[in-house]
């Protein structure tokens, strides 16, 4: 009977509460650990709101993480009534479960809005979270964060998170992100060092910047270098540092008076004029140097101004004091592997830095050696220097541009684009010998005349069908990106290829000159072309398609060229 009477009376005092305190007596485990510092999560300071977090992560509740994401987002609300919080929506939903929450009609929801300050803490705090997230996306963010933002409390859940990344290139970043923090914020000395020994034998950017903000290093000046002080060096006035900045950090240590400069002294002397004098010195001698120097003494030993710094005084402060760098880091064992890890990277990075320096000019001079093949072969086999060889690369290059506007598919179009350039810039400089060329024989002068014309001519008629503005020549997509050897030497993949196809050519212009028909000739009328002619050969033909070949491998160029920049006349 008591035990029924204690029942109903319990049922009525909770019927008797207003439905959103009744609702305020069941809460689940995140709301009531909210509960406990309301005030703090309903206005968050920048200093104070680390103990809120604490205790969150603390908690290990699993509501945990999407209450920090919705709380930063600004997706938290607070019910003025009971106190009580919800994530924003229409009904509002309970923190702990996610749930539709009805209120009572007169309860009044206040938006929580933490400040930029706050969310970055907030922020912080939630990339131990997301390392483990099944999103990637949110995985690599976290990475990121830690990146710009790293922090000793962040190697822990980054190494717990290492085993179950799944993503081989994700958990690669986050080992060495791992080895990272270990080098600055390790627990041991011994630790600190395995970690710098391993990042020896990285080229990245971010570890070389880990390894030099180890050896940050601060500016000191003493009477005697202090002891259990990590000195990276000492210091030489007039030649580490110049005499009078060495002077003015003694200045700015309170270790010396401060040089008085000559506007100063004028005006101490203004200042102490009595009766037609300065310290006893006429007034009619302060116009010289040394006049106002005995003024100027003569007060300073009144003690009526600071004495005066000589260069002497100056001489004598520098030699009694030692300048010297100092590492912000207080274990020397820390700074001596990071120098030699440093020193290790910088050696590898200047070795892979001029590798790369190699690749570029090598696909460089594979570009200009498609270029310069078709003049080459052209000047060697008939003297004719052809000052319109640009304007057929251009041609071949508006050839690729067309094919492309026809045909959309790039690599098609690229096909089709190679031999269709080589035979329109081979019939344009078989037409220029023919016309042109084949009348100025032996008149070098008058041939780079004609042809300087005609490249004029050719580059107005480009401009009148093409326009002035740059034609995009597309390469296809599986010569987009690099091949990336390591974090410093790369080259492009259209580079690759247009030393690819330079080389092809090589072979193939060695393969006709030397092992065809039509080369041995080119190679007898180059060398005698009276002899020649008198075996049977045809130097005008020989001439004609030589100067034809040499156009459409400036054709070839175009192409390449056009994929490597913008085609424009």
């Amino acid at each position: 009977m008591p035990r029924m009477l204690a029942l109903a009376l319990s049922l009525a005092l909770c019927l008797s509460l207003p439905p959103s305190r009744a609702a305020a007596q069941d809460t689940g485990p995140l709301q009531t650990l909210l509960q406990t510092q309301a005030n703090e999560v309903a206005s968050p300071g920048r200093q104070s709101v680390g103990s809120v977090i604490e205790a969150l992560v603390a908690s290990g509740l699993p509501q945990v993480p999407e209450f920090l994401n919705r709380w930063s987002e600004r997706e938290v609300v607070q019910d003025e009534t009971t106190g009580l919080f919800y994530y924003d929506g229409e009904p509002p939903l309970d923190i702990d479960t996610g749930e539709p929450v009805t209120l009572a009609p007169e309860a009044e929801l206040d938006d929580v809005r933490p400040n930029g300050g706050v969310r970055r803490v907030i922020a912080t705090a939630l990339v131990q979270f997301q390392l483990s997230d099944p999103d990637i996306a949110r995985r690599i963010d976290a990475l990121d964060s830690i990146s710009r933002n790293p922090e000793p409390d962040q190697l822990e859940p980054l190494r717990a998170s290492i085993e179950t990344e799944t993503d081989p290139a994700l958990k690669a970043r986050k080992e060495r992100l791992a080895g990272m923090l270990a080098a600055r914020y390790g627990a041991t000395p011994e630790i600190r060092m395995d970690a710098i020994d391993a990042l020896s034998d990285a080229l990245a950017v971010d570890v070389r910047a880990v390894l030099n903000q180890i050896l940050t290093i601060r500016s000191g000046v003493a009477e005697s270098l202090p002891e259990g002080t990590n000195i990276a060096r000492t210091l030489t006035p007039g030649d580490d540092l110049s005499e009078a900045e060495a002077y003015a950090r003694l200045v700015e240590a309170d270790l010396a008076p401060a040089q008085q400069s000559p506007a100063q002294i004028k005006a101490a002397l203004t200042d102490n004029i009595d009766g037609g004098s300065v310290g006893g010195v006429p007034i009619g001698q302060l116009a010289s140097e040394d006049g106002r120097a005995r003024a100027y003494a003569a007060l300073a030993e009144a003690g009526t101004v600071p004495p005066l710094v000589t260069e002497d005084d100056i001489a004598a402060s520098l030699a009694s004091h030692v300048f010297y760098e100092e590492y912000t880091e207080d274990d020397p064992a820390i700074t001596d592997a990071a120098r030699a890890a440093l020193d290790e990277v910088e050696t590898r990075v200047a070795m892979n830095q001029a590798l790369d320096l190699g690749l570029d000019a090598l696909s460089l001079a594979s570009i200009y050696f498609l270029a310069a093949i078709g003049l080459a072969i052209t000047f060697g086999v008939m003297g004719v220097i052809n000052m319109a060889h640009g304007e057929f690369i251009m041609m071949g290059a508006y050839t690729g541009y067309v094919v492309q506007q026809i045909i959309p598919d790039y690599t098609v179009s690229l096909i089709v684009a190679l031999p269709l350039a080589f035979a329109v810039t081979f019939a344009a400089g078989v037409a220029m010998e023919r016309l042109v060329i084949r009348w100025l024989y032996h008149r070098p002068l008058e041939t780079l005349l004609a042809t300087f014309g005609i490249s004029i001519a050719l580059q107005q008629l480009a401009k009148n069908i093409f326009g002035t503005q740059a034609r995009p020549l597309t390469s296809p997509s599986w010569l987009d990106g690099a091949w990336v050897l390591n974090d410093v030497v790369g080259i492009a993949n259209i580079r690759i290829a247009i030393f690819i196809l330079a080389l092809i050519f090589l072979g193939l212009i060695l393969l006709v000159l030397n092992k065809t028909r039509l080369g041995l000739e080119v190679r007898a009328v180059t060398q005698n072309p009276g002899m020649a002619a008198s075996m049977g050969i045809n130097p005008d033909k020989i001439n004609m398609l030589t100067f034809g070949l040499g156009s459409g491998i400036a054709g070839i160029a175009g192409i390449a060229i056009g994929l490597y920049a913008q085609v424009t006349s």
